[in-house]
């Protein structure tokens, strides 16, 4: 997969995307990443992105001209922009300059708290992509013309951020996860939470005794059906608990509803 980003701060994503699973996935070829400096599509000796809002108010805007010309030089599409007239005052464009401009049109994302909510069956869908190019606001906002552009809009949750390159970072990560070979262990991804729509079940490893507290028998007894079954049930259990919301949406089969009965029974004898 290509993932791109384009922000006025793209050595915000020096250390994430050179760390961990993400560096992993850089070196087996499965990942393809590139961070797009805003500022190398501008024209002005102070290389400028935002002004003053129209209208009036807080705060300033990111332009419209250079995420539109930085979006026909990155993805090779023709969107209509046209470069200003040379003034003589130019400065000279630094790069790194695209490299996929000849290649599948990105899906264009743009983060934003009136975006779609972001969630694990976004994560999957986006992961079908074969290139998604975020763009990354700042400051008060952008111009609303740049969301022409924009084959997603997503917001993380209903919050504001310092800057879409925070947001996008999380967004990232949790799609590259989903990647066939990303994560070592086979199947890894789909046993997380929400992947079957409900919460995942506890986690234990050694030791199977810390200070008074044990791993459950089951989980020590080598029978994969009880465990297997005691798994399912835990994760129920906790949705039911902590995320009720999704189990209307979880696709539960019969015998998840009559342990969820179960529970509530137990409850109300207690």
């Amino acid at each position: 997969m290509i993932i791109e980003t384009l922000s006025t701060f793209p050595h915000m994503y020096d250390s994430v995307m050179g760390s961990s699973m993400m560096q992993r996935a850089q070196d087996k070829g499965i990942l393809d990443f590139t961070a797009y400096d805003l500022r190398d599509w501008t024209h002005d000796r102070h290389r400028t992105t935002d002004d003053d809002p129209y209208g009036g108010g807080a705060g300033l805007i990111m332009k419209c001209e250079p995420i539109f010309e930085a979006y026909q030089a990155i993805t090779g599409c023709d969107v209509g922009y046209v470069e200003p007239a040379p003034t003589g005052n130019e400065q000279p464009l630094t790069g790194p300059f695209p490299k996929h401009a000849d290649g599948v049109r990105p899906k264009t994302i743009f983060l934003s708290p009136c975006g779609r909510p972001f969630d694990d069956a976004m994560a999957c869908e986006l992961a079908k992509e074969e290139r998604l190019l975020f763009v990354c606001g700042h400051y008060e906002g952008i111009d609303e013309r740049a969301y022409e552009l924009a084959d997603y809009q997503i917001s993380l949750g209903d919050y504001v951020l310092t800057s879409g390159e925070l947001a996008s970072m999380v967004i990232i990560d949790a799609v590259v996860r989903k990647i066939d070979g990303v994560l070592g262990a086979e199947n890894g991804a789909a046993d997380e939470s929400f992947a079957s729509g409900l919460l995942e079940h506890p986690q234990y490893t050694r030791p199977a005794e810390f200070i008074g507290m044990e791993v459950p028998p089951v989980l020590l007894s080598g029978d994969h059906a009880a465990v297997d079954r005691w798994r399912r049930r835990q994760s129920l259990e906790r949705t039911k608990r902590l995320r009720p919301d999704l189990l209307e949406v979880a696709g539960l089969s019969a015998d998840d509803w009559d342990y969820l009965e179960s529970l509530t029974e137990t409850s109300e004898q207690s």
